[in-house]
């Protein structure tokens, strides 16, 4: 064992050696073998992104489980990467040109790419560095980019095969636009928000008719300029009387039909609904059913277009201001009220979206979903927690077709190259682009500059669809050695919130391409908000930085703060004081350490028998331990699991076996026991490794002599030796012991370095004297007797059904003594009622298992027997 040791445990200098130590030797790389492959694909951040807490939550799960396969003998291998996050970063780099006063219209693509690709390389790398500080084992020489040349070729071969198969189509939708970065959006990147708006009503004139009128409420009067209807239920006797005729909308005096339609609901509003086919999905599905004419309003960046006739290029939110005088003005305007409604934001640029017709392109989803769906739903895939798959099938059950078209210029450029005559061919490059239009044209002298390519580029998530594929894909997509070896990859670590965007598209593009699923589970993650239950946000200055945690507390102590609150599917309270509590559980950890190293050894000492019962017991507990760590494993319950450890260390280890083994002061320890508790000891810090890997590993290599290029990380997740659950509970029983006899130790005031004597009068349960040793070791018994009667003039307390009795100098305090053993008496007579109570449920004795009722006669048993002692005991001291 080294001998020069810190007083104190630094990670700042430790963190950055052994992380340094674990890449020279190339220990995070995996190359497929013989061995059982465990693999996980990380979420890819944005490349704009930095570290953040979900971000540290999420990777810290990973590199939990990567590490602990890594023990199991698995060929574990994590493959880090990033999304190039083509709204997010578009709109980065369009800010960052601004400021140096260019604008994105003032360049070709070309030039716009380039400053793109240069921020990029700038910043791209900044959240897989900052992972390294967490400690994160990353495969780091297979980090992916969802647009580096692989990943690119992927995305562009399977559009056009799926083009091909039918299941892409261009087509005139209603589509989510983003104003803001001037692009569609899919339904999933819609956010809804509850807002207090306005509801105006405004009336119509009935054409042809001065003074009768229709009054119709909206909250959005800047949209009347498209009006092209107005509809009312045909079952509305109130209107009925105006059904053929005509109305003229407000401001452009524009004659349009009055409609009638079911969809309108009779007791909203007036029952009147303005149809404005351009600017409202179920307006548009209504403006199709009754053929109405479509009149586009709103450019592009959510500006009136001259379609509007009025307030031409002002903006949607300072028209819907403008037209309020317009129409008080016109005498349209009847009254204004306060209305509450869900208004749907852009995920990315966090601005209203707006309704609106456009060319796009889709995927046609409903055969897609079908084997995606069975997967879920008969467990060949599985959630943790299974209460997503609720949320899962809710998606599935109701999907849309799929628009994958962008109105960007970051991005995988949609592969349709158009013709002069508006026709178009798809194919992965320019040059078989070129082959296939000749072919369609049968003109062979057909030129490259006489075809056009899509401006638009495919949504983010049709390349990250194909992530778990990607990323074991080479240049030559015929090489699948990595692919048939890591696919279908171990487990999914992620956030509910993508759920739709990404899982389920994973789930899908799974089985098209590799007829199967492509990970066997998904561990879903909470939210991490704060103590007053807020979503952590840098607007709310709620968000801690990570780097500064790791700087201030280690990365250790970080890891273990957020896993000692994160229980699989729920949110995480984050508290600071969480992991200062992991930094003091690492300090723990470090201290019981340098106990061990300071002790001196001598080879020919024997072994005491507190110090062989002693280890023998924890060698049971630590069996038991590691039982139940691989249980909660199995089920994902990485918490629980760290809990079991942390627990097993602070308490057992530290807080009775080292106190049970430890050599008098200034006197050595023996040799076996020391080389017993040493083994424990790496055996522990295994355990231990994959919550925290850098103090394990500082002093794993302490411990004993290494070789040249060993880690813990690499040595084997320890196996229980076998089960001892009788030692395990009669020692539960020593513990209650020596509790006993330290608290009348305090209540008083005999010091511990004070010998006492103990006697016991054995009841059924509650006395192991195989344990002896142990008790005069850990409280300084100098003798143990077993009495048949109770002691006169001691002070006592009870073990289950066994008293004990230290008798003291001087005088009893009957008083004391009979108030201690009445407030015992009143507990025991309360659990006896609630057993009682209980038992005398004819429908819970006759319906719950034979073991649970045999389980509560036993404690009316134990009940009972005490009450009779503590009563005898009473009776005794007031005689």
């Amino acid at each position: 064992m080294s001998k020069e040791l810190p007083d104190k445990y630094d990670p700042s200098a430790i963190e950055e050696k052994w992380y340094q130590y674990w890449m020279d030797l190339n220990l995070f790389h995996s190359e497929p073998d013989e061995r059982e492959p465990y693999t996980i694909v990380i979420p890819p951040p944005n490349v704009t992104g930095v570290l953040h807490m979900g971000h540290m939550l999420n990777n810290t799960i990973q590199d939990v489980l990567i590490r602990r396969a890594r023990m199991l003998g698995k060929n574990a291998c994590w493959v880090p990467g990033t999304d190039h996050a083509s709204i997010a970063t578009e709109a980065k780099v369009v800010d960052k040109l601004l400021k140096e006063g260019i604008r994105k219209d003032s360049l070709t693509r070309d030039q716009f790419l380039s400053h793109a690709w240069e921020w990029t390389e700038k910043h791209g790398g900044i959240i897989l560095e900052q992972l390294k500080k967490l400690g994160a084992s990353c495969d780091w020489q297979r980090t992916a980019f969802t647009m580096d040349e692989v990943r690119s070729a992927a995305v562009i071969r399977t559009f056009v095969d799926l083009y091909n198969k039918g299941y892409v189509y261009r087509g005139v939708r209603m589509v989510n636009w983003d104003p803001a970065a001037k692009t569609a959006l899919s339904d999933e990147e819609v956010i809804y928000r509850e807002e207090q708006s306005k509801l105006y009503y405004v009336r119509y004139q009935v054409e042809g008719e001065k003074d009768q009128y229709v009054t119709v409420a909206t909250t959005r009067p800047e949209t009347i300029l498209g009006d092209t209807a107005v509809c009312v239920n045909p079952g509305d006797e109130r209107y009925r009387h105006l059904a053929g005729k005509r109305v003229l909308v407000p401001l452009v005096n524009r004659s349009v039909p009055i409609i009638l339609d079911d969809y309108v609901e009779m007791d909203f509003g007036t029952g009147c609904l303005k149809i404005t086919p351009a600017h409202d999905t179920n307006d548009y599905e209504i403006g199709l059913r009754h053929n109405l004419e479509v009149i586009d309003t709103f450019n592009d960046d959510g500006t009136l277009s001259e379609k509007a006739q009025l307030l031409i290029g002002v903006d949607r939110f300072e028209a819907r201001l403008k037209i309020i005088p317009l129409l008080e003005e016109a005498g349209n305007l009847v009254r204004i009220e306060d209305y509450n409604n869900k208004v749907g934001y852009s995920e990315r640029t966090h601005v209203p979206i707006e309704p609106k017709l456009s060319a796009q392109w889709f995927i046609r989803m409903g055969e897609l979903v079908k084997p995606a769906m069975e997967a879920v739903e008969s467990d060949t895939i599985r959630f943790y927690p299974s209460k997503f798959k609720n949320l899962y099938r809710h998606w599935l059950e109701n999907i849309k077709d799929w628009c994958i078209s962008r109105q960007l210029w970051w991005g995988h450029r949609i592969p349709v190259y158009y013709l002069g005559d508006g026709s178009f061919v798809v194919a992965e490059t320019p040059e078989k682009a070129l082959e296939l239009a000749r072919t369609k044209t049968g003109n062979p002298g057909l030129g490259m500059d006489e075809i056009r390519q899509d401006e638009d580029v495919l949504d983010t998530w049709a390349s990250s669809w194909l992530w778990p594929i990607s990323v074991f894909e080479k240049e030559d997509p015929s090489d699948l050695r990595d692919l048939d070896y890591y696919y279908p990859t171990s487990d999914l670590v992620t956030a509910p919130d993508i759920i739709f965007f990404w899982v389920a598209r994973m789930v899908i593009a799974g089985y098209e391409y590799k007829k199967t699923f492509p990970f066997r589970n998904v561990y879903y993650t909470g939210m991490v908000r704060d103590k007053l239950r807020r979503k952590m946000s840098k607007s709310l200055g709620n968000s801690p930085d990570p780097l500064d945690l790791i700087a201030k507390y280690g990365a250790d102590g970080v890891r273990v703060g957020m896993l000692l609150c994160s229980p699989a599917g729920n949110d995480i309270l984050f508290d600071e004081s969480l992991t200062d509590q992991g930094r003091g559980f690492q300090t723990k950890v470090w201290n019981a350490f340098r106990l061990i190293h300071g002790w001196e050894i001598d080879r020919i000492l024997p072994q005491p028998e507190h110090s062989r019962l002693g280890l023998e017991w924890f060698r049971a507990k630590l069996d038991a331990a590691i039982l139940l760590m691989d249980d909660h494993f199995d089920k994902y319950r990485l918490n629980d699991a760290l809990l079991t450890i942390y627990a097993t260390i602070r308490d057992e280890f530290s807080g009775w076996l080292l106190e049970i083994i430890k050599p008098a002061y200034q006197q050595p320890i023996d040799g076996k026991s020391y080389d017993e508790v040493i083994a424990l000891f790496d055996t522990l810090l295994r355990l231990l490794h994959p919550f925290m890997p850098f103090v394990t590993e500082e002093i794993w290599q302490r411990i004993e002599e290494r070789g040249a290029a060993t880690s813990i990380m690499v040595s084997a997740w320890p196996k229980a030796a076998t089960t001892n659950e009788s030692l395990c509970e009669a020692f539960e029983l020593v513990k209650e012991v020596v509790a006993g006899i330290r608290s009348i130790r305090k209540e008083k005031d005999i010091a511990n370095k004070e010998p006492i004597s103990l006697f016991i009068l054995p009841g059924e349960k509650g006395y192991e004297p195989r344990f002896d040793r142990v008790l005069a070791r850990l409280c300084n018994v100098s003798d143990i007797s077993v009495c048949a009667e109770e002691v006169k003039g001691a002070a006592s307390f009870m073990v289950k059904a066994t008293a004990y009795f230290v008798p003291f100098e001087g005088n009893l305090d009957v008083a004391e003594e009979t108030a201690k053993i009445n407030q015992e008496l009143a507990y025991y007579k309360g659990f006896l009622a609630s057993v009682l109570s209980k038992l005398g449920n004819e429908k819970f004795v006759s319906s719950a298992p034979a073991k649970v009722v045999e389980v509560e006669r036993k404690k009316l048993a134990d009940a009972e027997e005490k009450i009779k002692i503590l009563e005898d005991r009473l009776q005794s001291l007031q005689g």
